[in-house]
This record gives structure tokens, sequence and C-alpha cells, in this order.
């Protein structure tokens, strides 16, 4: 199990009042790639075990737009509302849009869904790994939080198990289930099928 992580700066805080209460929020530069990744925190983490996270990528349509292809403006709204009700939390936001492939290519994968291929085929089609996240920088950020152990706000197995791997202690896994439309079914069937997601889809 490796415990070796890209060296993260806490470059700025600032504190952000919301409609889920008053948040911090740390903006991290790294020496793995040249993307700000960014800790939203609520309350006092620092030296906490079992500390509610929610590690997210960052998803300009759903979590910007509102777009209901994908659940993911849903789960980030639920994280934020949730570490609020916790009474301390913490929300990384990751630059790696469409699980890794960038922008640019997450709408070409949307426009071969649209003819018919599941997310994960879509993704493949276009050269990429179904899903190309790394969780280096998470893992950093979190020692730099204090951070020593999570509660996961996850659906996603794979996640769990990577963040393990590079020595991240996954206390327990917490539920983030969504409501299933006629827009998303297809997207959340193809992670529950093909991706492991442990989802309740009709």
């Amino acid at each position: 199990m490796s415990t070796e992580h890209p060296h993260v700066i806490r470059a700025a805080s600032a504190r952000i009042p919301t409609e889920h209460g008053e948040l911090c929020l740390h903006a991290y530069r790294n020496d793995q790639d040249d993307k700000e990744h960014l800790a939203i925190v609520y309350g006092e983490i620092d030296g906490r075990s079992g500390v509610l996270t929610r590690v997210h990528s960052e998803c300009f349509t759903g979590d910007v737009m509102g777009s209901l292809r994908c659940d993911c403006g849903p789960q980030l709204d639920l994280a934020l509302r949730a570490i609020a009700e916790a009474g301390a939390g913490v929300v990384l936001y990751l630059r790696q849009e469409g699980r890794g492939i960038g922008l640019i290519e997450k709408l070409k994968a949307y426009n071969l869904q649209d003819l018919g291929h599941d997310t994960v085929d879509a993704n493949l089609l276009l050269g990429h790994a179904a899903d190309g996240r790394r969780y280096d920088v998470a893992a950093a950020m979190l020692a730099n939080l204090g951070v020593r152990s999570i509660r996961l706000m996850t659906n996603n197995p794979a996640k769990i198990e990577g963040l393990q791997q590079i020595g991240v202690q996954v206390d327990e896994r917490v539920a983030l289930q969504v409501p299933v439309h006629a827009e998303n079914e297809r997207y959340l069937l193809a992670k529950a099928m093909r991706m492991r997601h442990l989802l309740a889809v009709s």
C-alpha cells in the first residue's frame, strides 16, 4: 500500500457563506498537475477521525448547468448539506472532468450516448479508460487538512478501493442516492451494471 502522495500547497483560503451555512474554501496547488483542486470544509476537522467526506470530481454540466443526464449536481448538493447537518466534514472538489477525460471529450461522449452507447462504451470508443480518475491529490489534501480517517459519501466501490490503496483510512461508506428519472436512468443503470456502483435503479 503506497502512502506517497503529490506535494500540495494550500495556496489560499476564504470564508464562503452559503445556503448550507458558512463554509471555508481552500484552494490547493500540487506538483502532479497544473489544476487547482478545492477543499470545501464545514466545522473543525483537523486531527479528527471518521470525518464525513465526499471526494467529488468536477462536472460542469451537472454542477453548474444542472444537467439531468447525470447525478453529479444533486450528489454535490446532498454532500454539502450532509456535512453541514453533521456539524463537520469536507467535500474535496477535484478538477477531473468526465472521469478524467476533460470537458471537450465528455461532450463528444454525450453525443455517442445519444446514439445509443452507454457511458462506459462512449469513453472507450473515444480511446479513453472507462474511468481514468486518480485520487493521489485527494489523499494529500486530506493529510494537509489533518484528517485521520473518513466516512466516505459514495456509491462507487472503486473509489473506496482507490483511496485505501494509497493510504486513506475509510471507516465507513455513506450512500449518496439521488432520484432516478427518465434522463438519468440509463446512465445510472450503466454505473450499477458495468462499474459496480451500489445504486438502486428500477
